[in-house]
């Protein structure tokens, strides 16, 4: 039996290995809201017809929160509602059950930190309508039909129920099944497991008025494919709608390979948001992927604004617009004059938990995108090398493949600074271990790549292997370290190693244990310069429904994985983190690479866009992708350069290399079976331009490593839409395939083959100009301009009145480059001005929370170029010094430039003037960086 019981367990693995690697995703194992019942009872509900009202005699108003009751007049619930204002222009709504029959889960680590409160002002209490004010925002909520506005001075933003779809389940007990009528079960059981019979002792419970839930299958337990799902809660769904008045369009709620601006729902399924590992995803598809961030964003000409649904259980969600109307009414609108506002409503629906929102009032995308930051945080200050170019496939094949990947990237003269090794380094997919005989000495490896300034990553996925030789699989059984079945018991699911268990890292004493587990007198083989890529930890259970965990397994503090599964990946990337900081006894800068993400993960890693395609419209979707990423909070994001599945040819390599230079992660990355594509490996062309594009992306490091610290320091999104800095103009309003970094640069990807020209849209209403930075030709902006290309690069611009920092001194790794010089790019506004800023530190530890770095403001007004400490406390012994300065658009007829520091005293410069791209080149004013000084240009 133990035999067969071992030949079965092959075999299912083989067969989950099989659909993973075959062409297409397998849309069958995957929901659509008509497969999951608390999906269809919330989409149910009819417009208008809201049971709840709050009753006013039940206020209580204490500083920050005010409090009320909510009453549901068809079940005669009772629950508690809170409103409370919080800082930077935010307000919370919590709705839970007043007495609930057992507790309901409410989303740990996603917030950073307790949200600040202040004060809120009770203005107004009527029979109707309660008035209350933060700051000069204020929200009106409306007795009976309950609903909660809120608004910008005195413009409405956002109104909550206002279309009566707000549905809380209650929690009640299991309705014993009438004798001539079976126990429900959902539909699609062909191949179900028997349901479980309910507990003998479950606690009595009031019976309410039934809300339709008993009638929908499902409602007690589900079933999908061969899958069961045992509820011993009952239905618990919770749901709420939201109005946008005056926005154009909706963007968010990530992870979907669908377009940046967000599509109308009003005629397929919903958006879905369940961490779930899909093979070769589709794009221009609503399904879910890995990471699931339920923040969403209304954009219009006039304000902009937000809600963030804090919950981590499954979730589906609704959008329409005004947009959706037909075109008879629209005809009609037209015929008869009226000219209707543009309004966004979405419809959020979540399997369990409790309704906690935070309101985002904006009134501009930079605010909007600064108020999420502060609730979840942003990302600490990657260490430099992360920023570099990562060289990565499934697998590398041993020590020598490693050494001498890393040693063609010297010989062809290519930057580089991190190898990645994926599962097949381990002893038989043993996590924390090494293959003796293709990775026998590790250390001399490691000490190989860092001797030239590199750094090595390895993956670590939460599958352990149930093995009764791997001593972390015997710490884990015998410590009860598992994630649980209903019945108390590990529970075993299938994964790359074969049968495997998973760590409950919602546990403290299993992060405790999983963080020593880094050390590196256990992890042999590694020191302080491996980090660690987190993968399939939606986490990944090929034998799993949806190819994911069963939702009624149990996590610590008896949750069911129901309630938390949105937030798993988030938690193990949390302890890897952790892991990592100890290791170095809180020294050195970690980086974590993850899949499977939720709101905050940007705490603890950057993301990847998963197991993209070598296909033109996969190149064009990663634009979008990390567009929608950036502004939910996780700016570290990137795509596998070329393509993960399949194999590129030269042209989409070429190209792909060059969009992937203008995303925050660059890595390439590719299935075990397919070609390998290291540049050298094409034809010369392609390595000509491969070296090309990451020699441009070296010499801007410095610009992203500004770009990165403000970020950590005030929430903007290291990477914008258009729209972020342009909110007026609606012609970028659905532009995903541009993306401005920063503020300074604008990037227009290509993703077709053969393009000789392409149209890039200019923002800045006629006022701002656009110089190309490599001729410094000039476009006007809020036009559209067709702009020839070449193979050899995409079209890449840099704003007037900004000055960007580079280096352009190009060494094999960053570590090399740690001292050079700096070249300032400065484009001149109309009136001989610009600025920049540019941050300096140690580029690896954390000493720069001490105090050591600097933060210089440089500007150019006129004449005088200066550069001065935005913050005088802050100190850095710098070697670097400047190079250079080209300045575009500069003042007619300098002569000379001088030199003023304290330092070097008063120092002539030597100028040179292009008249043919109207460039002035002030050279070697060799000024160290780490003091303020001026440079005057002299006619």
């Amino acid at each position: 039996m133990a035999f067969l019981l071992a030949r079965l367990g092959t075999a299912v693995l083989l067969l989950a290995i099989m659909a993973q690697t075959t062409s297409g995703v397998q849309r069958e194992n995957f929901k659509k809201c008509e497969n999951s019942s608390f999906c269809r009872r919330c989409r149910k509900v009819e417009p208008g017809k809201t049971p709840y009202e709050l009753l006013p005699d039940t206020l209580s108003h204490k500083e920050s929160t005010l409090h009320i009751e909510l009453y549901n007049k068809v079940t005669g619930v009772y629950y508690r509602l809170e409103l409370t204002a919080l800082k930077n222009d935010l307000f919370r709504l919590y709705i839970n059950e007043k007495s609930p029959l057992h507790p309901r889960y409410e989303v740990e680590y996603a917030l950073k930190d307790h949200p600040q409160t202040t004060v809120l002002q009770l203005v107004e209490k009527t029979s109707t309508h309660i008035t209350v004010k933060n700051g000069k925002n204020k929200a009106i909520l409306h007795v009976n039909p309950f609903k909660v506005d809120f608004y910008v001075g005195n413009q409405l933003v956002i109104s909550t129920n206002d279309r009566g779809f707000m549905r809380f389940e209650h929690l009640r007990t299991k309705p014993p099944a009438k004798p001539d009528q079976p126990q429900q079960v959902e539909e699609n059981a062909e191949n179900a497991e028997k349901p479980a019979e309910p507990a003998a002792d479950q606690p009595d419970a009031p019976q309410f008025p039934g809300d339709g839930a008993e009638d929908d299958p499902g409602a007690w337990e589900e079933n999908y494919k061969s899958h069961h799902d045992e509820k011993p809660l009952g239905p618990e769904a919770v749901a709420m709608d939201f109005s946008f008045p005056g926005a154009e369009q909706a963007y968010g709620i990530p992870e979907h390979a669908d377009s940046f601006a967000l599509k109308s729902t009003k005629q397929t399924d919903p958006y879905r948001l369940y961490n779930l590992d899909v093979f070769e995803y589709e794009i221009n598809e609503k399904m879910s992927l890995y990471g699931a961030i339920p923040v969403l964003y209304a954009h219009g000409k006039e304000t902009t604004s937000g809600i963030y649904w804090n919950n981590a259980a499954e979730t589906w969600v609704d959008i329409t617009s005004s947009a959706d109307n037909d075109f008879v009414k629209s005809l009609v609108n037209m015929v008869s004059g009226t000219v209707k506002k543009p309004q966004v409503d979405a419809h959020i629906m979540s399997e369990s938990g409790v309704i906690d929102v935070f309101i985002l009032l904006g009134p501009t995308p930079m605010d909007v995108f600064k108020q999420f930051a502060s609730l979840t945080g942003t990302a600490n200050l990657p260490p430099i090398f992360s920023l570099g170019y990562h060289q990565s496939r499934w697998n590398y094949n041993d020590e020598e493949d490693v050494n001498q990947v890393a040693t063609n990237f010297d010989k062809y003269d290519i930057p580089m600074d991190v190898m990645w090794l994926d599962i097949e380094y381990t002893d038989g997919k043993r996590y924390f271990t090494w293959d003796k005989l293709k990775f026998p000495h590790p250390l001399e490896m490691v000490k190989n790549l860092t001797e030239k300034g590199r750094k090595l990553v390895v993956i670590i996925d939460p599958h352990i292997k149930r093995a009764s030789d791997y001593f972390l699989h015997n710490d884990a059984t015998d410590n009860g370290y598992y994630v649980k079945s209903r019945d108390g018991k590990d529970y075993e699911g299938w994964c790359w190693p074969g049968s495997s268990s998973y760590l409950d890292f919602f546990d403290p004493k299993v992060r405790e244990y999983y963080s020593g587990l880094y050390d590196i007198s256990k992890f042999e083989g590694t020191t302080n310069d491996v980090h660690i890529w987190n993968d399939m930890n939606e986490p990944s259970v090929f034998n799993g429904p949806e190819i994911t965990m069963p939702k009624d397994l149990v996590h610590y503090g008896n949750w069911e994985h129901r309630d938390v599964h949105n937030i798993y990946g988030l938690v193990y990337t949390m302890s890897t983190y952790e892991a990592l900081f100890k290791r170095s006894g809180g020294a050195l800068r970690p980086f974590v690479l993850t899949r499977a993400f939720f709101a905050g993960s940007q705490r603890f890693a950057a993301v990847w866009t998963g197991d993209n395609m070598a296909e033109w419209e996969h190149l064009r979707i990663s634009y979008p992708m990390c567009l929608s990423l950036a502004i939910s909070g996780i700016s570290f994001c990137g795509a596998d350069v070329g393509g993960f599945f399949k194999n590129p040819d030269a042209e989409l390599l070429t190209r792909w290399y060059q969009a992937g230079a203008w995303l925050p992660f660059f890595r390439q990355h590719a299935h075990i079976d397919t070609k390998r594509r290291e540049p050298w490996t094409y034809n010369d062309d392609l390595l000509n331009n491969a070296r090309d594009t990451l020699r441009l992306r070296y010499s801007y490091l410095p610009y992203w490593y500004t770009l990165f610290r403000e970020h950590e320091v005030n929430g903007t999104p290291v990477i914008r839409p258009i729209w972020a800095h342009y909110p007026t103009e609606i012609s970028a309003f659905t532009i995903d395939d541009q993306i401005l970094v920063g503020d300074a640069i604008l990037v227009r990807s290509i993703y077709q083959p053969a393009v000789s020209e392409v149209s890039v849209y200019f923002p800045g209403e006629g006022k701002v100009a656009w110089y190309d930075i490599e001729t410094y030709k000039m476009y006007l902006g809020k036009q559209i301009d067709s702009v020839s290309v070449t193979i050899h690069r995409i079209p890449v611009f840099q704003r007037e009145g900004t000055i960007v920092p580079r280096k352009m001194r190009i060494r094999r790794s960053t570590v090399a480059m740690r001292n050079d010089p700096y070249t300032l790019v400065v484009i001149a506004d109309g009136e001989g001005r610009a600025q920049g800023n540019l941050y300096i530190d140690d580029e690896s530890s954390f000493e720069y929370r001490h105090g050591k770095y600097l933060y210089l403001r440089i500007k150019l007004d006129g004449k005088k170029l200066t550069s001065t400490f935005l913050e005088n406390l802050a100190t850095y012994d710098t070697k670097s010094s400047l190079e250079r300065v080209d300045i575009v658009n500069p003042p007619k007829d300098i002569k000379k430039a001088v030199l003023h520091s304290k330092a070097m005293g008063n120092v002539d410069l030597e100028t040179k003037y292009n008249p043919h791209n109207n460039v002035l080149t002030v050279r070697k004013p060799t000024v160290k960086m780490g003091e303020e000084w001026i440079i005057d240009l002299i006619a």
